[in-house]
């Protein structure tokens, strides 16, 4: 078991630090082929689009060719896609290479946690579920470093490296043991999904998709036109990131013991403190603070939407592989819409728009806790 939780860490880590390492490089990409808000934020959102692509194809996959042999498809994608990208001589060829590399992460994703749920004990899932994130978390905390080190070393030599890593990561999921499929099919997982503590889960991992995927276009550009270069944002989102691998582990065990509800109360009140600040923030070392804080209140919902998600395909008798595959789609359709979307108001209306506009979604969602979480279901609390 412990094998396994490092292997899928690991290989989690490896999609995120991909994912996160365009956010120092944004400017200079910006800057070199002449994107707008809106351009910046279309660029970065290919990655969402492609695992919005593959998310159910990819939660199929588990239930017909098995979790392992999902992974390896999506291990195989996203090496081929980091060669791409290091040898992509334009914007669109860039994009391109994102795109497909996010098609692979869905098959990561959707299998790799399909693989750990079908071996764990059900008391331990949300310290395991914990624990990938957490991971991943830190996978995208050396995103940015990765950044940092191609605007130094180039783009070419830096993706190189994470070429190698992908083919490295075939080669020990080649030799780990898999495990039976769990076959269903797309129309009995889809009447499932109507489960209500798994829709809270989806919506629990496209919301901070959504936060992030505007933070991560507007606070680079904000920034950049103060001064900072690509080392000092990459630093920036490290330290944000960093507090994010601390939490998640964390909020595992505390949803183990206490239920799922009461830190993503305390995450969405936190999130629209967050998001209103944002919108005012003119200050280099303000936004800077903020960004960090956003590590603690965006960053608390993964945990808690992985294992609302786990129970309530389980109360459903929806496939896990299944049920995570829908879930890459939601995170997908958030980190596709916050980038596009965020940037487009910024440009016509003025960065404050997109944070006010988040703070009333978290403020409607902690209102509908409220309500429609009064009671506990099976369960959950």
């Amino acid at each position: 078991m412990r094998r396994l939780l490092v292997f899928v860490s690991v290989v989690v880590a490896v999609d995120t630090l991909f994912f996160t390492a365009l956010t120092p490089l944004l400017p200079h990409f910006a800057d070199k082929y002449g994107l707008s808000k809106a351009g910046a934020g279309v660029f970065i959102s290919a990655y969402a689009a492609g695992t919005l692509i593959g998310a159910i194809p990819a939660g199929l996959a588990t239930t017909r060719l098995g979790p392992k042999r999902t992974v390896l498809a999506g291990l195989s994608l996203m090496t081929a896609a980091s060669l791409g990208f290091s040898l992509a001589g334009n914007v669109w060829a860039l994009g391109a290479s994102r795109l497909f590399q996010g098609v692979g992460s869905s098959f990561s994703w959707a299998g790799g946690l399909a693989w750990l749920i079908a071996s764990a004990p059900r008391e331990r899932r949300g310290t395991l579920l914990g624990t990938a994130m957490g991971a991943a978390v830190f996978g995208a905390l050396l995103g940015p470093v990765l950044g940092s080190l191609a605007g130094i070393v180039g783009t070419r030599a830096a993706f190189l490296g994470v070429t190698v890593a992908g083919a490295l990561l075939f080669g020990w999921a080649t030799a780990t043991p898999g495990v039976a499929s769990d076959r269903q099919t797309l129309r009995a997982g889809l009447a499932a999904v109507r489960e209500r503590s798994l829709l809270a889960g989806l919506w629990l991992i496209m919301l901070p998709a959504l936060l992030f995927g505007v933070l991560i276009v507007l606070v680079p550009l904000q920034l950049h036109r103060h001064g900072w270069g690509t080392i000092a944002i990459g630093a920036l989102f490290v330290v944000t990131t960093a507090v994010e691998t601390v939490l998640n582990p964390l909020l595992g065990r505390l949803t183990d013991r206490q239920g799922w509800m009461r830190p993503v109360r305390a995450a969405l009140l936190g999130s629209i403190v967050v998001s209103v600040a944002l919108a005012w923030a003119r200050q280099p070392a303000l936004i800077a603070a903020l960004v960090v804080a956003s590590g603690l209140a965006y960053g608390a919902f993964y945990t808690p939407g992985l294992g609302l998600i786990s129970h309530g395909a389980e109360l459903a008798g929806l496939a896990q592989g299944l049920a995570f595959g829908v879930m890459n789609a939601c995170w997908g359709l958030g980190a596709l819409i916050g980038p596009a979307a965020g940037g487009a108001l910024a440009g016509a209306a003025g960065d404050s728009v997109p944070y006010l506009l988040l703070a009333g979604i978290c403020l409607a969602t902690w209102i509908a806790t409220r309500v429609r979480y009064a009671e506990p279901v099976g369960d959950l609390n």
